[in-house]
């Protein structure tokens, strides 16, 4: 899975995707990533879009001031946020709530690997906490 905690940027897709946003000046970027869990509907969702959106939820909190783990994987982020004074629409945050509750339902790969690690309860905290710091 290339994952070694259950943050959101815990992952090496996540991690490439700060890479891809760095490049972005406004929230369409975020947008799109998110919009990609939300069009596969009911269909197999895997793990890179479901890694891409959570941590382009992540960056949602963050832009309104809700930072959760900040470290070395998430210097670019972090400066790219305090670079881009961008207030994120309810609707944009409504659309990452949207898909953080994809993500949690059935067929979701992602939520099957964790569901078959012994740190599933853990990542789903985590999940939840994002869910909060967007609201």
């Amino acid at each position: 899975m290339g994952t070694w905690s259950t943050d959101p940027f815990g992952n090496d897709t996540a991690v490439d995707w700060i890479y891809a946003l760095v490049e972005a000046n406004d929230l369409s970027f975020i947008a799109e990533t998110l919009q990609n869990v939300i069009d596969i509907g009911s269909d197999y969702l895997e793990v890179p879009e479901a890694d891409e959106a959570i941590a382009a939820a992540d960056t949602i909190a963050r832009l309104k001031g809700n930072f959760y783990v900040k470290n070395s994987y998430t210097e670019s982020l972090d400066q790219w946020v305090q670079n881009h004074k961008l207030t994120p629409p309810q609707a944009l945050v409504d659309l990452a709530i949207l898909a953080m509750n994809r993500i949690l339902t059935e067929p979701s790969e992602l939520l099957e690997l964790w569901q078959d690690s012994e740190d599933f309860d853990d990542w789903a905290r985590e999940i939840q906490d994002l869910k909060d710091r967007l609201r």
